[in-house]
């Protein structure tokens, strides 16, 4: 025989009750953040000077300004490790579908023509790069 289920019940409990184990563990997240701030300031140690109080830079002393100016070649090259690595999150989907696809269908030719495009501008865009310099590094 079928059970009636009313709204707000799902078996043998109400939803809302299915939520209390979550609720729990936030409370005891939460008690536990509060508590762990809270015995870091009353047992921890107060000592201050000014070594403590200094500049810390990875671990080395600082020696110039932190203003210093890059060049531009390193934005560029940021720029096209961007290009490269969007390229390849674009390619991960077209083969995954690529591999559905009927080996003599047209669709299929439409799909490799439009991937061998994309790669021959990217390609395109690396010899460029190439040829500015972006990849040497005096």
């Amino acid at each position: 025989m079928l059970e009636s289920v009313t709204i707000g019940t799902i078996g043998h409990g109400s939803v809302a009750a299915s939520y209390w184990p979550v609720l729990l563990l936030m409370a005891l997240a939460g008690t536990f953040a509060v508590a762990v701030l809270i015995s870091t300031h009353l047992l921890g140690p107060r000592r201050d000077g000014a070594i403590k109080g200094g500049v810390y830079e990875s671990g080395m002393d600082p020696i110039s300004s932190a203003r210093k100016r890059f060049k531009v070649r390193y934005y560029l090259l940021a720029m096209t490790f961007l290009v490269f690595d969007v390229e390849i999150i674009f390619l991960y989907p077209w083969a995954t579908t690529f591999r559905q696809l009927e080996a003599t269908g047209a669709m299929s030719g439409m799909f490799l023509g439009r991937i061998l495009f994309f790669l021959f501008t990217s390609l395109i865009a690396y010899i460029y790069a190439w040829r500015k310099g972006v990849f040497r590094f005096d």
